[in-house]
């Protein structure tokens, strides 16, 4: 457990190295980043091997989850010069006379403070982000992943030395994000979490105005219209409801299925998830406390009139939860409003996509989603009528691995993105300049000008925006 004061130096140490980072230019940080990404591309097993040993969660699963941050950190390092880099912009018929550029500058040290179901893809979205930004970062991981984050850690300073000190981690629990983000003196925080505990991150940044991007989870919902192929619905609903024990923000916890589709899809989900092995296919609850939530959703949707088609409370033997596959699930259970966190999905019939968009968007979360319609074109028409701040048609988070895209929620998702173009935004601060490059015939700045001339192009700017 670091204490405040190690806290705080490490952000002092890190401050330090953000001017030398400042220093080695677009250039010299983007080789740096992608030197840091052909070593940990390098030692993907030893990341793979602490993440499966900390999380539970098969080696082959780990591997994806740093591939996928390989690829985050490789968009970001090669990117951020033409996102960030200065640009001219036009400046007007007004300001004719200005030469207008807009640049972004470092915000300084980033504090992140990661979540335990993706110790390495999740934070490397703010981490990856925040470096190649031109900032310095202090990385709390959770204390259930703590070794994943030193060891992240660690991996940078082995593959560019000469910037050690710039991306440091602190270990420990809650206290330590809590002093990370209060007192410590970081520019901005970026935390991944419960909605809970994302409130008490935003109290501690409330009181020195540090700016805060929180991604609090989300309760995401499958559409699936009369004409989608069952088949390749219902499997990628058991991969995005199971993947990770569940344990994924923007997994499947909730379908809502068109008419005649429903018996069909219920067969084929069942059938699926049915075949899979805890264990095997996928891992534990990485945290303990996770199973009474998942119990309680299971048995209150089943006292309030739901069905089990595959599973139930018989299913929890911890560490390992089997899959359970409910439905009519009435719409207020907490299986329905909350976020379960587990291999749980509930399946519910629906008039029309009109009732699944109205039933989808009832949510408190607005994360992610995905549609089945039938077709792309109907897919995407449905797609823009959803509360979500990412949506895959056709696919389950088809949005995760694709690195230009931004992600992030609202409502008890939190607030910001990261990936992609505002994702490097986020981690940076817009300067705005102008440069006189000649001098107008009615400098309205400047009371040398005579009164007749300044109303003259007054007058004319004014028949101008009245005209167009």
């Amino acid at each position: 457990m670091s204490t405040p004061d190690e806290v705080q130096a490490s952000v002092v140490q890190a401050r330090a190295a953000a001017a030398r980072w400042a220093a080695a230019g677009w250039g010299g940080r983007r080789a740096a980043l992608l030197g840091w990404k052909r070593s940990l591309a390098a030692r993907m097993d030893e990341v793979a091997e602490t993440v499966a040993a900390e999380t539970g969660k098969p080696h082959h699963d780990a591997r994806a989850e740093v591939l996928l941050a390989l690829v985050h950190l490789d968009w970001a390092a090669r990117n951020a010069r033409r996102v960030l880099g200065r640009r001219r912009v036009p400046s007007g018929p007004l300001s004719a006379h200005q030469r207008a550029l807009l640049a972004y500058r470092p915000m300084g040290v980033i504090g992140v403070i990661g979540p335990w179901n993706y110790p390495v893809y999740t934070p490397m979205g703010s981490i990856g982000y925040a470096l190649a930004a031109g900032n310095g970062v202090v990385f709390k991981p959770s204390e259930l992943t703590s070794s994943v984050g030193e060891l992240l850690a660690r991996s940078f300073a082995d593959a560019v030395p000469e910037h050690a000190g710039l991306f440091l981690a602190v270990t420990g629990p809650g206290t330590v994000g809590e002093v990370l983000a209060g007192s410590a003196g970081v520019d901005k925080v970026a935390f991944t979490g419960s909605p809970g505990t994302a409130r008490k991150v935003a109290a501690a940044c409330a009181a020195t105005l540090t700016p805060l991007l929180a991604e609090c989870g989300g309760k995401d919902a499958v559409l699936v219209g009369e004409g989608a192929d069952l088949d390749a619905v219902a499997d990628a609903v058991v991969w995005g409801a199971m993947a990770n024990a569940g344990q994924t923000c923007a997994g499947v916890e909730r379908v809502y299925v068109v008419g005649s589709a429903y018996d069909g899809l219920c067969e084929r989900i069942v059938s699926r998830a049915r075949g899979l092995t805890p264990g095997e296919d996928y891992g534990p609850l990485t945290l303990p406390g996770q199973l009474a939530v998942v119990e309680r959703h299971v048995k209150e949707a089943l006292a309030a009139g739901a069905r089990a088609l595959l599973g139930g409370p018989g299913s929890l033997r911890p560490p390992f939860v089997g899959p359970v596959v409910l439905t009519e699930v009435p719409e207020d259970a907490s299986a329905m409003t909350e976020e379960t966190f587990g291999p749980v999905v509930a399946v519910n019939r629906v008039r029309d996509m009109d009732e699944a968009v109205a039933r989808a968007n009832s949510s408190a979360y607005g994360l992610g989603a995905a549609v089945f319609a039938g077709s792309r074109a109907a897919g995407q028409a449905v797609a823009e009528r959803l509360r979500a701040g990412a949506v895959s048609v056709d696919s389950v988070l088809g949005f995760a691995a694709v690195p230009a895209l931004p992600f992030g929620g609202t409502g008890e998702s939190g607030y910001g993105r990261i990936h992609g173009a505002d994702g490097l935004r986020a981690f940076a601060t817009p300067r705005s300049m102008t440069v006189r490059r000649f001098a107008p015939l009615a400098d309205l700045t400047s009371f040398a000008t005579p009164g007749a001339r300044a109303a003259r192009a007054v007058e004319l700017g004014r028949w101008w925006h009245g005209r167009w």
